[in-house]
């Protein structure tokens, strides 16, 4: 008859679980990004990165990976909650526990009851007991509790995967920046040369009467004006290298280089529809495991309400003489079973309910609100790779226009026919043009590295794999 009544229980347990059951929102997704653009199946589950055919930069990433603090403590948050899913999952289970002691206690004469006299008022006793107690889950709140508890585990994994995407692509963004500025450094420590070597050619002018103090002046403001240029490149130089040292978990130091920007090879766009980003996006995965939690937490909630059974048991050995113990005259034991549950809470389980649901729609805004800015990062990060391709074609051909007008303008000037503020203007324009031009090759590879970071993909996998070793990723699975 009892077993019965236990199967029942379990069964009713099993069976009636309170709030509402998840259902994921439906999401309007677009048909298609805004603009058409050549792309490649293929390279959304590859090391994107290395398609540039740069070593230093593969290298680097896969260092910072390795390193990065972030990256360690997002790998951590994953096993914080993965102990408090388990400390949560143990409570539909009945705890187990034992207890022993063994005192010395001396009784007053005169106390009650009175020790006879002759009685020895010194005894020695002996304890020992195992013990269970076990809360049945007749609504569910500890299920719900545990949804919420691993849904909390897939986020925190989800925020891992996040941090590894945002410190592959910023190790990336940096590197090329970092090489946009070396090639500008190399640009006005070149014009600065010729600039320098034209200053001494005027000087001798100067000297031999062919040129005016004025023409030797403008010369060497044009020299001045390219050495200036010099020094805040290098800040900018040595300021990428200390957030990539950061980001590759080092202290703050020289970068190792590779290829010259202008040698770089930019990686193809991965093929892609809106609808994939719900499913690859570490930032939505992670919002829609919180609005996960945040409706388990409603039952969970609700659960209050209702009346919480509790079975407890006890079995052991009390003995004054240490020959009796353990033995069975000594043996002691227990059951029992209570029943508690709410009269008037005066609005307190209807508090946590209200807070619960409110809760719950904040989790559905952020999600709805997250996808929409999926969405529009990753159509700003299609649109400005292909427009970045046609301003850097634009801007080549005026850089090209611009050195053909230097040479024709110098040839005219050494041929008598113009002067040097001819030179002047074509000789400054070009520079400033040139500078231009590697910012928007640098802009134009950093385009390609918003695409991948935007749409997300089986690379975050692959980099979570070098972040993470093997024996630590599958520790981290939830069953």
């Amino acid at each position: 008859m009892r077993t019965y009544m236990l199967l029942a229980l379990v069964t009713l347990s099993a069976g009636c679980v309170v709030g509402p059951d998840y259902v994921r929102p439906r999401v309007d997704a677009p048909e298609a990004w805004r603009i058409d653009y050549p792309k490649a199946a293929e390279v959304a589950n590859t090391k994107w990165w290395e398609q540039f055919g740069d070593p230093a930069l593969s290298e680097l990433i896969e260092s910072a990976l390795r390193e990065n603090r972030d990256v360690r403590t997002a790998a951590a948050r994953v096993e914080q909650f993965m102990g408090v899913l388990a400390a949560t999952r143990s409570q539909a289970y009945p705890q187990i526990g034992y207890n022993a002691n063994a005192s010395r206690s001396r009784s007053s004469r005169v106390g009650q009851p009175p020790i006879p006299p002759g009685g020895d008022p010194y005894f020695t006793l002996y304890q020992a007991s195992l013990g269970a107690s076990w809360q049945l889950d007749l609504f569910g709140r500890v299920q719900r509790l545990s949804e919420a508890a691993q849904a909390q585990v897939y986020a925190s994994e989800q925020g891992r995967r996040g941090v590894v995407l945002s410190v592959v692509t910023a190790v990336a963004a940096s590197y090329i920046a970092l090489r946009a500025f070396d090639s500008q450094r190399e640009i006005a420590q070149r014009t600065a040369r010729n600039f320098g070597e034209t200053v001494r050619i005027f000087d001798l002018r100067f000297k031999s009467g062919i040129v005016s103090q004025t023409e030797v002046v403008q010369v060497r403001s044009q020299y001045q004006q390219a050495l200036a240029a010099i020094p805040a490149i290098e800040q900018q130089i040595a300021t990428l290298e200390h957030v990539i040292s950061i980001l590759a978990g080092r202290n703050p130091g020289p970068i190792a280089r590779g290829k010259p920007i202008d040698q770089l090879v930019a990686p193809l766009i991965p093929a892609d529809l809106p609808s994939a980003l719900l499913q690859r996006r570490p930032d939505i995965l992670q919002a829609e495991q919180n609005l996960v939690a945040a409706n388990a937490s409603i039952g969970a909630a609700r659960a209050l309400y209702y009346p919480t059974i509790s079975l407890t048991g006890l079995l052991g050995s009390i003995s004054t003489a240490f020959g009796d113990f353990l033995t069975g005259p000594a043996t002691a034991w227990q059951v029992g079973a209570s029943v508690a549950g709410p009269i008037a809470t005066f609005g307190g389980i209807e508090g946590q309910v209200r807070a619960a649901e409110a809760q719950e729609r904040q989790a559905l805004f952020v999600y709805q609100q997250t996808i929409l800015n999926a969405f529009r990062e990753t159509n700003d990060a299609i649109v400005g790779s292909q427009k970045k391709i046609e301003e850097l074609a634009m801007q080549q051909q005026r850089v090209a226009s611009l050195r053909e007008f230097a040479r024709l303008s110098r040839l005219r000037f050494d041929s008598g026919v113009a002067s040097y503020l001819d030179v002047l203007v074509a000789e400054n324009e070009l520079f400033a043009q040139e500078l231009t031009a590697v910012r928007l090759l640098a802009e134009r590879y950093t385009q390609i590295v918003n695409v991948y970071q935007s749409v997300g993909g089986g690379w975050v996998d692959i980099a979570e794999s070098i972040a993470l070793p093997p024996a630590s990723a599958s520790a981290t699975r939830v069953p």
